[in-house]
């Protein structure tokens, strides 16, 4: 039996409610909009499609949650709209920072659709090339055959990475709340007492002071990752049901989320006791953190910084137990999207640091199971770029003096 066509739309707006206070002035919004049409302008771009998390959020403040659908933010000379599934409704108008189509899925590729009538009759397109996959990129193609498409995203990136001043003050904010989720995962180490509920507490903790000090944002993806014994070997381990016992060595990680904003809080712990050898281990990635965040200021070459640190851990025949870069720029990201590659303390990253770039420092070395003072061995600061030199915006204690728990 031949099925019925249905007569619903295949695009629509949905202006649920009324627009809700943003994350950001409208001048804040405003002026980065105006920096990326420069950008276009500059590259002969009549339009720009993001489709990342992380570049719709930056310059529509909606985040979008995609559960296997395609979402989007058009950005021509005088509007800009998100693209967003039928599933959210009213939520997607509600948040964006400009105008929002909704696609619904009565039909297949509705999304193209509205890409369609946004991008109208566009010559030269920006994509997102990091981004954006084959299948929807060949879409774009074939609907557009008589238009160019770029890349957009290396352009983009280095703008994010210098940071406004209302950036700042959110990331300051975040800072101060990781700090607050580190005193409540002190709070919950105890013998016996499972890794996941520690890092329950110390979310919860998190969640709890982003909504008294945010009332009017969504709360949305504030993690804690909070590792015991073997399981700190790697830093983005998961939580598990792992017992705390005497002698463990603990790594902290607060991460609260504001608005799509990550930041951090990474600590070295020892529950009530340590060897000599753990000790010794832990006062030198202690010396490199300090080290590193006596380089962090502007003129600086990313990798430059991590040779210089890499000399240290030398010194002491630890660099071959190094596991990663030293630190990397914050801002819009998370463990589930984007981050701004061009700022990692990596040997092969040239990037000069500027003023108001932000930045971590987090050395860390792993001791392998089975060898002296064995574990993974981190800490974690945000920094901010000043004139001179750089701000340190992380407060929580570092090391041996304060870090070994006795609860």
């Amino acid at each position: 039996m031949e099925s019925k066509k249905t007569d619903l739309p295949n695009l629509r707006e949905i202006p649920n409610g009324e627009k809700v206070q943003g994350t950001f002035s409208d001048r804040e919004m405003q002026n980065r909009l105006d920096s990326l049409r420069t950008v276009m302008s500059n590259s002969g771009l009549d339009s720009v499609l993001f489709t990342s998390i992380h570049n719709i959020n930056y310059y529509s403040d909606f985040l979008y949650c995609s559960f296997g659908r395609p979402y989007g933010l058009v950005v021509t000379e005088d509007k800009a709209t998100t693209i967003s599934a039928n599933i959210d409704a009213g939520q997607p108008f509600r948040r964006t920072y400009g105008e929002n189509l909704v696609y619904t899925d009565w039909e297949r590729d509705n999304y193209i659709k509205a890409v369609k009538q946004l991008l109208g009759k566009s010559k030269k397109i920006g994509l997102e090339f990091d981004h954006i996959n084959l299948n929807l990129i060949q879409k774009i193609k074939d609907s557009f055959p008589e238009s160019d498409v770029e890349d957009i995203s290396q352009d983009c990136m280095k703008l994010r990475m210098i940071k406004s001043s209302e950036e700042i003050a959110i990331i300051r904010e975040g800072a101060r709340i990781a700090d607050i989720g580190g005193a409540a995962c002190i709070e919950a180490i105890s013998e016996g007492v499972p890794e996941y509920q520690v890092a329950l507490h110390s979310t919860k903790t998190m969640i709890q002071e982003i909504a008294r000090t945010f009332p009017h944002l969504e709360l949305m993806d504030t993690w804690t990752w909070f590792q015991s014994g073997i399981n700190t070997d790697g830093a983005h381990n998961p939580v598990t049901s792992r017992e705390i016992k005497k002698g463990d060595i603990l790594s902290l990680n607060c991460f609260p989320m504001i608005s799509g904003y990550y930041t951090a809080l990474e600590r070295t712990l020892f529950y009530k006791e340590l060897s000599l050898e753990n000790q010794r281990l832990w006062e030198i990635n202690c010396q490199v953190h300090d080290a590193g965040k006596a380089l962090l200021k502007p003129g600086a070459v990313c990798g430059d910084i991590a040779k210089q640190l890499n000399e240290i851990y030398s010194e002491h025949d630890l660099l071959k137990y190094r596991t990663f870069g030293y630190g990397h720029s914050f801002g819009v990201l998370s463990h589930f999207y984007g981050r701004e590659s061009g700022l990692e303390l990596r040997e092969d990253i040239n990037t000069v640091l500027e003023e108001n770039m932000v930045i971590s420092m987090e050395p860390m070395i792993l001791i392998p199971e089975g060898k002296p003072g064995a574990g993974g061995y981190r800490e974690h600061d945000i920094l901010v770029i000043g004139k001179e030199g750089s701000e340190n915006i992380t407060k929580f204690p570092v090391g041996p003096e304060s870090n070994i728990i006795k609860g």
